[in-house]
């Protein structure tokens, strides 16, 4: 078994199920321009827990967290957190279990030494 894509399968799991769950506990009648950017957050995580589009997903995540984070004085470190994850998954793609590695096959580089 893989450990590299093992992690990558948990952080895109963590990372897309805190980013749909933000999204639902605001959905309970909070105001439209409070939602907006959780909704946009909340389909971006959504790809990322299936790991489809994985790099764009975690640039939308990057954008909208960032954007709850400074335009929400409420908690703003989770949104800064969840922006990281963003980050990492947008720069390390998403791993041999997802759906971007069945549709596109999963690319190993391998370094040899000089002999």
């Amino acid at each position: 078994m893989a450990l590299p894509g093992l992690g990558l399968l948990l952080l895109r799991l963590i990372g897309g199920a805190a980013l749909i769950v933000r999204c639902l506990r605001l959905a309970d009648g909070s105001s439209p321009h409070l939602i907006i950017p959780n909704v946009i957050a909340a389909a971006g995580g959504l790809l990322l827990l299936i790991g489809l589009w994985t790099s764009l997903a975690g640039a939308i995540v990057v954008i909208s967290e960032l954007w709850i984070a400074f335009a929400q004085s409420r908690y703003p470190w989770v949104g800064v957190l969840l922006a990281t994850v963003g980050t990492a998954l947008a720069l390390l793609g998403p791993g041999a279990w997802s759906v971007d590695a069945r549709r596109l096959g999963w690319k190993r580089i391998e370094i040899r030494p000089d002999k």
